[in-house]
């Protein structure tokens, strides 16, 4: 097998990339966030570049699926609270409310790329995953974590409510899970956010990457055009009432029918043999 091996061009105050980024012949994406010594904290630029390296994955026909992944000791720690702390308190007038909802606004968008991203993103958590961290878990399509990982959403033990990674995270585990993360600022542990729904499974730390591995070529060996439209019909329709839901999806379903790989799918089937897809020839 084949790997191509990428990095962003944002540098941290080492000299290394923040963000690492490889594709190998199944198609499957490896994204790492790569300032392993500070948790990988989310500064503004390491939500540029790995704003890039999604917008990379989207233009990239051959990527079927992404991990993303944190080195070091755990996935992310959150926003870099001493660029944070750099730009707080009373008396930073105009240009520091800037900087903080400049800070926000890019992280926010970062945020929403992931399902709007066509292919799929699994969320590979080791270590911590907290406050903003916790956020960019919980806006994948799939997280599995390892046994000792640790989820929070800790700001109000410095000052600040949680508010924007509330919105991943409540659409996860609902409003009393989410608020009592919230308001005790305490972590739970990998078992815990399994239980909730934070994240899809829960596996031993030496077996997380080949488990995460076994996952996306699962879903790499998927056709392609039905994972994108399916997982775009998926984030409509959850949004919508009732009616207009199954409206979103029959309409998506009468696409996948009308595709190339659906009759190669359903003679596969009957026939009782591995599909060729049409799609990936």
């Amino acid at each position: 097998m084949t790997t191509t091996d990428t990095t962003d061009t944002a540098d941290t105050a080492s000299g290394d990339p923040l963000v690492l980024r490889s594709t190998d012949a199944r198609g499957v994406v490896r994204i790492t966030l790569n300032a392993g010594a500070r948790y990988n904290p989310l500064s503004r630029a390491m939500i540029a570049a790995l704003r890039a390296a999604i917008d990379a994955v989207a233009a990239d026909d051959a990527a079927r699926v992404v991990v993303l992944s944190g080195a070091g000791r755990g996935f992310s720690a959150g926003h870099d609270l001493a660029e944070m702390g750099a730009h707080a308190g009373p008396d930073g007038g105009p240009d520091q409310r800037a900087w903080q909802q400049a800070l926000f606004t890019e992280c926010n968008a970062l945020m929403e790329a992931l399902p709007a991203l066509g292919q799929p993103v699994i969320a590979q958590v080791h270590g911590i995953a907290t406050a903003a961290g916790c956020q960019l878990a919980a806006m994948c399509d799939l997280v599995v974590a390892a046994e000792g990982a640790r989820f929070a959403l800790p700001g109000v033990n410095v000052g600040i409510f949680c508010s924007t990674p509330a919105v991943a995270v409540a659409r996860k585990v609902g409003r009393a899970r989410a608020m009592e993360l919230l308001l005790t600022g305490a972590p739970i542990d990998a078992a815990t956010a399994l239980d909730w729904g934070l994240v899809n499974r829960v596996v031993a730390a030496e077996e997380l990457e080949a488990a995460v591995d076994q996952l996306a070529a699962s879903i790499a060996a998927r056709p392609g055009p039905v994972i994108v439209g399916g997982k775009r019909a998926f984030y409509t329709q959850i949004e919508q009432g009732l009616g207009e839901a199954y409206a979103t999806a029959g309409c998506a379903m009468v696409e996948d029918l009308s595709g190339i790989d659906a009759p190669e799918g359903i003679a596969a089937f009957l026939a009782k043999r591995v599909p060729i897809w049409p799609s990936a020839r």
